[in-house]
């Protein structure tokens, strides 16, 4: 039973909430509708105030909800807009903290993964996939999770995984060989296999062999029989993010290294990669070990040195155990293998 007074607080309280949630929406937004290349500067240090005064869930919340109603649309969005708006999460993730781009990175991922299952006709696949790949060009992200991804698109290997794939390795393919030319040897490997296996009417198909073909070039290192790719708008706004966050460092110091499964299982294992976010309840800490702790066995001591143990305020099993290991040892390997013991 909530008693009325206490309960109209409550609603005045959640009026006063959703009415700032509201104001912090329309302010954002507003933010991100004037987002260009020259006024990146100033946007970010806007949104870094609005960090400072707002608490950081909702403006979290609010603003990974306002990119995805941005980026993520039916049709296919200007490489560049994606572009811009995900080195303006990449420069919040180095100057707020890494919460903000795993917060965007979790909701990203799961968007995708939710789509990728469904039916759907539109370019949003595409435009999560670019917004993906930029969080990895952009140094918030490790290679780790392109590569969980590329292979969860090879082992069931449909034609729109097909596109997918393409749409990937056109993005990220160099980097990727870059970062780790051992991984993408076995994912080209695997590709190959499994193109060689499929049945006659997708083996046929020219865009699987256009998508071999990509690999082949990626392995050798052969940007030109690459059409469409160019590397210098990336390079550009990689440039204007490292005189952003006026750091030496490349940025790799603050990546997330961190697997597909752990992204959408995190509601169930918590949030590692996020110091603090780690959750208890996670299936691989028993708690009932943790309750029998183990007794330390020191053998027999004489009385006296337990009383000397007292009187030097050894107040746990551990330290009582490690003093009379001390004043009863014959000499120093006599003390090495007891405390090892």
């Amino acid at each position: 039973y909530i008693p009325p007074q206490v309960r109209k607080a409550q609603e005045t309280i959640d009026d006063k909430k959703r009415e700032e949630l509201g104001r912090l929406k329309k302010i954002v937004n507003g933010l991100i509708n004037r987002l260009s290349e020259p006024n990146l500067t100033s946007i970010s240090g806007q949104l870094e105030e609005l960090y400072m005064a707002n608490s950081r869930k909702d403006m979290n919340e609010t603003l990974t909800s306002i990119l995805m109603n941005a980026c993520v649309t039916a049709v296919a969005m200007p490489a560049r807009l994606v572009m811009e708006h995900v080195l303006l999460i990449s420069i919040l993730h180095r100057t707020v903290g890494i919460e903000v781009g795993a917060h965007f990175l979790e909701a990203v991922v799961k968007k995708f993964d939710e789509l990728s299952k469904s039916d759907a006709e539109g370019k949003e696949c595409e435009n999560l996939l670019a917004l993906i790949a930029h969080l990895y060009n952009f140094h918030v992200v490790h290679c780790l999770l392109i590569f969980d991804i590329l292979k969860k698109l090879v082992s069931t290997f449909t034609e729109k995984d097909i596109e997918l794939i393409l749409f990937l390795l056109k993005n990220v393919g160099f980097s990727l060989r870059k970062d780790d030319a051992l991984a993408l040897k076995d994912l080209i490997t695997e590709a190959q296999r499994k193109a060689n296996s499929a049945d006659k009417k997708l083996k046929d198909q020219a865009r699987v062999r256009f998508m071999l073909e990509t690999m082949l070039a990626l392995r050798n290192n052969d940007m030109r029989k690459i059409p469409g790719y160019d590397p210098e708008p990336v390079e550009k706004l990689r440039k204007l993010q490292r005189t952003l966050v006026h750091s030496s460092s490349t940025g790799k110091e603050t990546q997330l290294r961190v697997s597909l499964e752990s992204l959408l299982n995190a509601d169930q294992v918590g949030r590692w990669w996020i110091v603090g976010s780690s959750w208890s309840g996670a299936p691989m800490i028993s708690n009932a070990d943790s309750k029998t702790q183990q007794k330390l066995r020191i053998g027999k001591v004489s009385s006296k040195i337990m009383e000397l143990a007292r009187k030097q305020r050894m107040n746990t099993d551990i330290r009582r155990s490690i003093f009379c290991v001390l004043m009863t040892s014959e000499d120093f390997m006599d003390a090495f293998e007891k405390l090892l013991k």
